[in-house]
């Protein structure tokens, strides 16, 4: 789990080095682990059933530290935080990830809300997005 010591010090890095205000609306991106692809699939309309939306499932295939593939699974949502808040977020996620025998929460990233049209749609996604796990 994260400490709150950790997420202190990151907004405070945050708030002095990063030239958008991470107290107001941000993308923040979310990840879980586990050795499965199919069970990390499986959490997606659950996630999007409380408004996160999917990003990618990924692996650490190419990764030379890792002897064995791990899957990644990476949704988003756009929010307002404080330390406080995030620290609570990132404990709900981490029960999710149990409730659901997922192996973990594997931490979130920040980044601004920079919006982009596609194919007739706006979406949503980070640019310069700091990472914790």
């Amino acid at each position: 789990m994260i400490s709150i010591e950790a997420l202190e010090t990151m907004f405070n890095d945050i708030r002095r080095d990063a030239p958008w205000n991470i107290d107001g609306a941000m993308l923040w991106g979310y990840f879980f682990k586990d050795d499965s692809e199919a069970k990390l699939q499986e959490l997606v309309l659950a996630l999007e059933t409380q408004g996160y939306r999917f990003v990618d499932v990924f692996t650490n295939a190419g990764d030379a530290n890792q002897t064995a593939s791990t899957f990644f699974l990476h949704v988003e949502k756009t929010e307002i935080h404080s330390v406080q808040s995030l620290h609570a977020r990132n404990q709900q996620l981490s029960a999710f990830a149990k409730q659901h025998h997922i192996g973990s929460y594997d931490g979130m990233d920040v980044g601004p809300v920079v919006t982009t049209v596609h194919a007739g749609s706006v979406v949503p996604n980070a640019a310069g997005a700091a990472i914790v796990t």
